[in-house]
């Protein structure tokens, strides 16, 4: 049966993606709403999606990663203001995972940063909205930038097997780009960028569609070239995602928090000349410290089902911070997630008890993450 949209819909306010239709056909069991659109949550059972991408090829439909797409004479230098990376240090042809930063260096978005031009960039976008943000921004800046949304709709290749099936439908010039660059041609006509990125930890690539019109015919030229594969339609991997230590806006970090925080001081680049957004606010942060901190954890029990809010957590019999992910993997046969634990309580081994609602009490403590492949080696082979 057609999965029933009215359980998640009414009336026209979310926006579909131009794959929308074969998610229905290849039978949708779930969707959720992320940047205004509907997003296919899953097929099948997760785990037995999890391990289909361990295992095989799988496709996601991505559309919701939203492009926030900035030009003109000053585009480099405007792009180069919203984030804390130096944007100088990426090619034309590169991308860059990158934080947008509040003025008090809150991460408004994390999203993947892809340069096409010298003067024309990408934001592919976690769930907030950037558009808004950069055009209140530009509107005083004096820059002279054009900022919009095009017409774009990514898709993930995902697994294993992803790079035969990407072979088959780009040829070499694809299967051989580097860990986050990207290529742009055409499939039968079908004017696409593809990338060497993804949202699991796995081998993956992103094929992002230029022309809405034609995302049927993109979505079965994909599923035909993974045919032999064992390709299927899957949901977003959040088992493997947490595994790989990846991070989900507005669960594991908000506007609220800073890079210091959540372990992603790496996309700072202290010695960047140029100013930008929060450039103050985190040099007071980092001399300061921070006095709380984004930690792995493991709980102990019987497996347990994937938090929908945020768990309390307590260390010394007192609440001291929030489960922020939490899920069963069934690779490591163990209850796994991330924690956001005062400073005191961050400690590898520290001993903290989890509150889970409708269950109970669980031991838990502080453990290194990522849990799986911590030097990316899977992803970047």
């Amino acid at each position: 049966m057609t999965f029933d949209m009215n359980l998640v819909q009414r009336g026209a306010r979310l926006r579909r993606s131009p794959f929308f239709e074969a998610t229905q056909r290849y039978g949708a069991k779930g969707y959720t709403v992320y940047n205004h659109m509907l997003f296919p949550t899953c097929f099948a059972d997760f785990e037995e999606e999890y391990w289909h991408l361990l295992n095989h090829v799988t496709l996601w439909d991505v559309s919701v990663e939203r492009q926030v797409e900035i030009t003109g004479p000053d585009a480099f230098a405007f792009t180069n203001m919203l984030t804390p990376r130096d944007l100088s240090k990426c090619a034309v042809g590169q991308g860059k995972y990158v934080v947008i930063t509040a003025e008090d260096g809150g991460i408004i978005n994390d999203p993947v940063l892809l340069r096409l031009g010298e003067n024309h960039f990408w934001l592919a976008l976690a769930d907030s909205d950037v558009l808004l943000w950069a055009r209140g921004v530009a509107l005083k800046s004096g820059l002279r930038v054009t900022i919009t949304e095009p017409d774009v709709s990514p898709l993930q290749i995902q697994g294993p097997k992803a790079k035969d099936v990407v072979q088959a439908l780009f040829g070499d010039a694809a299967t051989k780009l580097r860990y986050y660059w990207f290529l742009e041609t055409k499939l039968d006509g079908i004017p696409v960028i593809v990338t060497r990125t993804g949202w699991t930890g796995e081998v993956g690539f992103e094929v992002y569609l230029r022309d809405g019109s034609r995302g049927d015919e993109l979505w079965e030229r994909i599923m035909a070239a993974g045919k032999p594969h064992n390709i299927r339609p899957t949901g977003p991997s959040d088992i493997r995602r947490v595994e790989a230590g990846i991070l989900n806006w507005g669960a594991d970090m908000t506007l609220a928090n800073n890079v210091y925080e959540v372990g992603l001081d790496y996309l700072v680049d202290d010695g960047k000349g140029a100013d930008y957004i929060g450039r103050d606010a985190l040099k007071r942060i980092k001399a300061e410290g921070v006095k709380q901190k984004l930690v792995g954890i493991e709980i102990e029990g019987v497996r347990i089902e994937m938090n929908a809010i945020w768990w309390a957590i307590a260390a010394n019999g007192s609440r001291t911070g929030r489960v922020t992910s939490a899920l069963y993997s069934p690779r490591l046969k163990r209850n796994i997630g991330y924690a956001m634990m005062p400073i005191a309580y961050s400690a590898l081994g520290t001993p903290l008890t989890v509150t889970i609602p409708g269950v109970g009490a669980r031991k838990a403590k502080v453990v290194p993450r990522p849990f799986v492949d911590p030097n990316k080696d899977i992803p970047k082979s």
